[in-house]
């Protein structure tokens, strides 16, 4: 019934936010969190989209953060747009030069590109890159462009700009959303375990412990973690679209079955981050 982590076609989604709406509403999502990558920009049509249906809309976030020199992403529920926004403009557009930079290196390999447009607050990702080398008939599929260019140390692949996974929270708690972090196990700089002390001391409040690459004993693990620390659960399907092949298997919304009253603690949570703000404000 829950869905804490979608994107749109404002990132790395195939969706508009209305067409991802309407997906919600078929799949019998109740919750549905916009948390596309460094941009707020899906929230206005999502909440168009869903005002005469019984959905209600989460303001979110996903934030590229580094940590120990790879990228850690951070999700944040319900933060104030208008704190928010300016300090987002210079990750979008950190975002930009990063994918003109892995243009720049695959034209120096050999292998040219044309980059998608990229207007205004739309947050370019390598999953735009990997379309536009398939596009340009240098790779098979988009797997193929990962496992040859983009992924982690590939030879097209440029890091985020420098943004640590403490200022990246202490950004979202500034502008009162819940900072949690997103599919913990897929972190490849060290165990969750070695890092989770850190971001707690940091400010986290949640982690997402439904995720479609948590297996059962992850899921377990860091439901343990989230009662050691006194950490939120959430979870979602981290949906970014039907696949191109509609063969593939792939994780549809609500394919969690993520419980609906977890969304209740993350609200509540929001309301004691703003009341602890305007007293320290006073």
């Amino acid at each position: 019934m829950l869905e804490l982590h979608c994107h749109t076609t404002f990132s790395d989604g195939t969706l508009s936010p209305k067409a991802l709406v309407q997906r919600a509403l078929e799949k019998g999502v109740k919750a549905l969190a916009i948390t596309d990558h460094d941009t707020i920009a899906g929230w206005d049509d999502a909440q168009s989209a869903a005002a005469d249906h019984p959905l209600e809309i989460v303001p979110g976030i996903e934030l590229s953060t580094v940590h120990l020199g790879r990228s850690l992403h951070i999700l944040g529920y319900y933060p104030d747009p208008n704190r928010l926004r300016e300090p987002l403009k210079e990750r979008v557009e950190g975002r930009k030069r990063r994918a003109h930079k892995m243009a720049e290196k695959l034209a120096e390999l050999g292998f040219p590109i044309q980059l998608p447009d990229m207007p205004g607050d739309m947050a370019p990702g390598r999953p735009h890159i990997a379309t536009a080398l398939l596009k340009a008939g240098h790779v098979q599929s988009k797997e193929e462009a990962f496992q040859r260019f983009l992924q982690d140390d590939g030879p097209a692949y440029v890091p985020y700009e420098k943004f640590s996974v403490q200022e990246g929270i202490a950004l979202l708690k500034d502008c009162g959303a819940v900072p949690v972090w997103a599919h913990p196990f897929l972190f490849r700089g060290a165990t969750v375990a070695t890092v989770l002390p850190d971001l707690v001391a940091a400010g986290l409040m949640g982690i997402e412990v439904y995720h479609p690459n948590h297996s059962p004993s992850n899921r377990r693990e860091l439901v343990a973690y989230c009662q050691e620390h006194g950490l939120l659960m959430t979870g979602g399907s981290d949906y970014h679209g039907p696949p191109a092949d509609q063969r593939k298997e792939h994780h549809d919304l609500n394919s969690l079955a993520v419980p609906l009253e977890l969304l209740t603690a993350v609200k509540h949570a929001v309301t004691e981050l703003r009341l602890l703000s305007n007293s320290s404000a006073h």
